[in-house]
């Protein structure tokens, strides 16, 4: 992989359904979502103008589980609502061991002398969740959550710079691909099956037909009013150890030793929410609690006196 000086165009349709003849969620796009895949080993190269990176991971799964993240039978692992024409569907994705690398590129920006960044981490798993329009295959919003068991990560004084300038390197084109997701966004989806042929294709194909109402409900119990990314560690023990002296000439001889600080942090989580706009609701936030509602009247109030501002000029 390597990362672009500027966004590309989005993808347009499913190439699943493009190759099945097709351009609506069918029987093509369930049978790819129900694949079960298991990968021994795979590695990632990314290549930026600024560092390179490589990811490796061992026992990698990936299967379609139910809304309560288990695995059970493949047709209750989507949602469809034909009143929204739309589908959810729940993926997670297992691995035994992740091996992570960066170091600087000959014409970056780095210093010279550089100390390659490694991670290496446990039992881990990605659960994503995809709200697709059914008429298209186009990704309405989706859910991706990161979660690690415990992580113990070593870091010298220079690979902490390092990976804050890795990180540098990259904002700009990530600012690029976010400003081209808002302004693709679209403002409301409205989506509606007018053909009762449609509305019972998409019907839920197990057990007992749901009247729509139930339908509805169990749809906006497990429904993503907005992308969003989360990460999840439950316990990490960080350790970052002062190298500078020792890359000194005669530092260790006349006994100039470098510190070293420990941080352990427990259940420690970051929510991203690339879309929400300010003012609008957090209560279908993933750990909202009643103190937001305190900022969600600050947020709206400045919003106020923008607009008042705006509409004098």
């Amino acid at each position: 992989m390597r990362t672009c000086e500027e966004p590309r165009p989005p993808n347009g349709q499913s190439p699943i359904a493009l190759a099945a003849g097709q351009s609506e969620y069918g029987f093509a796009e369930k049978v790819v979502e129900g694949m079960f895949i298991v990968v021994n080993s795979i590695t990632i190269k990314i290549h930026s103008k600024a560092f390179h990176a490589s990811f490796e991971l061992w026992q990698l799964q990936g299967y379609s589980v139910n809304p309560n993240w288990q695995q059970s039978d493949l047709r209750l692992t989507r949602i469809t609502d034909p009143q929204r024409g739309e589908v959810l569907t729940f993926k997670e994705l297992t691995w035994q061991t992740l091996r992570i690398e960066a170091d600087a590129t000959d014409n970056g920006d780095q210093d010279p002398v550089t100390t390659p960044l490694r991670l290496i981490t446990n039992q881990g798993r990605i659960q994503i969740s995809l709200k697709r329009r059914t008429k298209d295959c186009n990704v309405v919003a989706s859910k991706l959550m990161f979660l690690l068991d415990d992580l113990l990560w070593v870091l010298t004084d220079s690979q902490l710079k390092a990976m804050m300038k890795y990180a540098e390197s990259l904002s700009e084109a990530m600012e690029k691909s976010a400003q081209q997701r808002k302004s693709l966004a679209p403002e409301s989806v409205q989506v509606t099956v007018s053909m009762a042929s449609a509305q019972q294709s998409w019907a839920q194909p197990f057990g007992p037909s749901p009247s729509p109402s139930s339908i509805g409900q169990y749809f906006d119990k497990h429904d993503m009013k907005e992308s969003s990314y989360h990460l999840l560690i439950s316990r990490l023990d960080l350790h970052i150890c002062d190298d500078s002296h020792a890359r000194e000439a005669g530092a260790l001889k006349h006994g100039m030793l470098g510190g070293a600080i420990q941080l352990t942090f427990r259940r420690m989580a970051f929510d991203y929410y690339p879309f929400h706009r300010a003012g609008d609701a957090c209560k279908h936030w993933v750990r909202y609690s009643e103190a937001m509602e305190t900022r969600g009247q600050w947020a709206t109030k400045l919003v106020s006196e923008f607009q008042s501002k705006i509409e004098k000029l």
